[in-house]
């Protein structure tokens, strides 16, 4: 099961032959799922109340989306339709700002919106640590280079909706300084690159720790799996 998954990530999987539900609780973003891998099963769903059995999936992956879940119901959820011994994995792209040419694009960008290029390195993405239902949490990072030559650089520039907004001198000046700051930073003929770095973690579910927290007081009841 894949919670928020990307493209690559369904790719991927479906491409090892797994059976693979995505949950999302946006209709609109499981259609397009739907339309790229008629294979796949869309289910339209929160990750804090899924519709499934218990003990059903070996996996459970979430992409980037860890931030907009509430941890203490969505690791329960996850532990719960996982099959002893199944596995939760996430994994989160934030863009490294730290690079020269990156930093000299947000500058220039922040000039006609403030918040560009910010908040994608938010560090409480993974699985926690010291939760009870994945106590054992393997973390590993991945740096990955996108190739972005100066025609691909001004498009992503323009369909912001902040620039997308200007009139049509500031946009134009906007795009000369864009274009300019590429021809000062990219090694003719090799493209710029835009670096990320990915992160993942991975953890075995614990069903003890899932049972642990279905218990109540004596004179009330006990869920156990």
């Amino acid at each position: 099961m894949a919670v928020g998954a990307g493209g690559p990530v369904v790719r991927r999987l479906l491409s090892d032959g797994n059976a693979l539900y995505v949950v999302d609780q946006d209709p609109a973003v499981l259609a397009r799922q739907r339309a790229r891998y008629p294979s796949l099963r869309a289910v339209m769903a929160s990750a804090h109340a899924l519709p499934f059995a218990t003990c059903v999936f070996a996996a459970v992956t979430v992409s980037s989306a860890m931030r907009e879940l509430a941890p203490g119901l969505a690791l329960a959820e996850f532990a719960r339709v996982l099959v002893p011994g199944g596995y939760l994995a996430v994994h989160h792209t934030a863009r490294d700002d730290s690079v020269p040419w990156v930093r000299r694009l947000a500058a220039i960008l922040r000039a006609v919106d403030p918040s560009a290029m910010s908040g994608t390195g938010d560090a409480a993405v993974g699985i926690p640590d010291k939760c009870s239902f994945f106590p054992r949490v393997e973390e590993r990072q991945f740096r990955m280079w996108v190739p972005r030559r100066k025609d691909d650089l001004i498009a992503d520039v323009t369909k912001m909706d902040s620039v997308a907004r200007l009139d049509p001198s500031a946009m134009a000046a906007l795009v000369a300084d864009v274009g300019q700051l590429y021809d000062a930073s990219a090694r003719a003929p090799e493209p710029l690159l835009l670096p990320y770095t990915v992160t993942c973690w991975r953890a075995e579910v614990d069903h003890r720790g899932l049972n642990a927290s279905r218990r109540s007081a004596s004179d009330g009841f006990r869920i156990t799996f």
